[in-house]
């Protein structure tokens, strides 16, 4: 799961004419006082001035969400989920997308353009001393609203809500990379295994290079008896799109390995009276290590100074009766466990 990343500019806005004096005046101040917390990256102190600015403009007729928006961007910035999974909930409810109208024309005299409100556009439009009159939409934040709430709502572990968001996001844009990566992430917090493992099938299907998905595809299979196969194939394709990939090394091992607690108890049960088939387990056993060392090498190759690579090849190598290696990793393990204890 990515962390929330988030790095929109805030253009200053200009406010439209006719605001009672004092109206006006708090509008412009709490505007200014927004704009310098924000560019000094105090989102902490931006945030409740740009929803003051916003309730100022919509006492008086004008319900601009855009300083909404402002509000709720800031207060991720800020780390406050709370309140910003509120703003940008409502946006989204509201059907806010952001896209504005601007309206400019070139003032003859100077050749600079200026940007007017509509109704004094329209008015400019009989002045000789203008021309290159143009309209241009701004872009829609929609899909950022989407993108920004899902990631939100993950961070704060409301994987159930975060389900809601991206379903619904998707069925607007449903090539939504972003939206689609944190579908699967969502239905995993939500516990919806089934439709996370359909996902993780999907985005595999588009991108089979992608090792995280591969791996956790492994994870969500070796949890199933009947699916332990899958998960060894799964975490094989991690580790080779991806040869340092620790985790996936690791898995591989004891997936391979299997419940080796309960193969040992048989062991010890069967011993005394049926010693054929503790034997059978017994080489079933070895041959089982034996397969999980190549993964169980190299996890110790990405991660040397790991007491669990260090304990886990150890242990392989006693089974697999290679006694010169156990050596060697127990003395390894030692010197780990010595500086730990340090």
């Amino acid at each position: 799961m990515k962390k929330l990343i988030l790095g929109m500019a805030i253009v200053a806005s200009a406010f439209v004419f006719g605001q009672k004096g004092d109206v006006n005046t708090q509008l412009q101040s709490a505007n200014k006082a927004a704009m310098d917390a924000y560019n000094s990256k105090n989102y902490a102190a931006a945030a409740p001035k740009f929803l003051e600015v916003y309730n100022l403009l919509k006492t008086s007729g004008q319900d601009d969400k855009t300083y909404m928006y402002y509000a709720g961007l800031s207060y991720a910035l800020a780390n406050n989920s709370d309140e910003s999974i509120k703003i940008y909930t409502d946006l989204i409810n509201s059907g806010y997308t952001g896209v504005q109208t601007t309206y400019t024309a070139k003032e003859k005299k100077s050749g600079e353009v200026k940007p007017f409100d509509k109704a004094t556009w329209d008015l400019m439009k009989k002045s000789p001393d203008y021309t290159d009159f143009k309209t241009e939409q701004t872009p829609s934040v929609e899909p950022d609203l989407y993108e920004t709430l899902s990631t939100l709502l993950l961070n704060a572990k409301k994987g159930t809500e975060a389900v809601a968001i991206v379903e619904k996001g998707l069925a607007k844009f449903p090539n939504n990379a972003k939206l689609k990566e944190a579908q699967s992430t969502a239905y995993f917090q939500s516990g919806n295994t089934e439709k996370f493992v359909a996902t993780l099938k999907e985005q595999l299907a588009k991108n089979p290079t992608d090792a995280t998905n591969w791996y956790n595809l492994g994870v969500m299979q070796s949890k199933d008896p009947a699916t332990v196969n899958d998960a060894i194939e799964s975490f094989k394709k991690a580790v080779e799109i991806k040869p340092d990939f620790a985790n996936a090394h690791q898995n591989l091992v004891f997936t391979i390995i299997g419940d080796d607690s309960k193969t040992v108890e048989q062991i010890n049960a069967l011993r005394k009276d049926k010693p054929d088939e503790a034997t059978k387990l017994i080489d079933g056993r070895r041959e089982r290590f034996g397969k999980a060392l190549p993964y169980a090498e190299n996890w110790y190759k990405a991660v040397p100074t790991s007491v669990d690579a260090v304990s886990a090849l150890k242990d392989i190598y006693v089974v697999t009766k290679n006694q010169a290696k156990a050596l060697e990793m127990k003395a390894k393990l030692a010197e780990l466990e010595g500086k730990a204890a340090k």
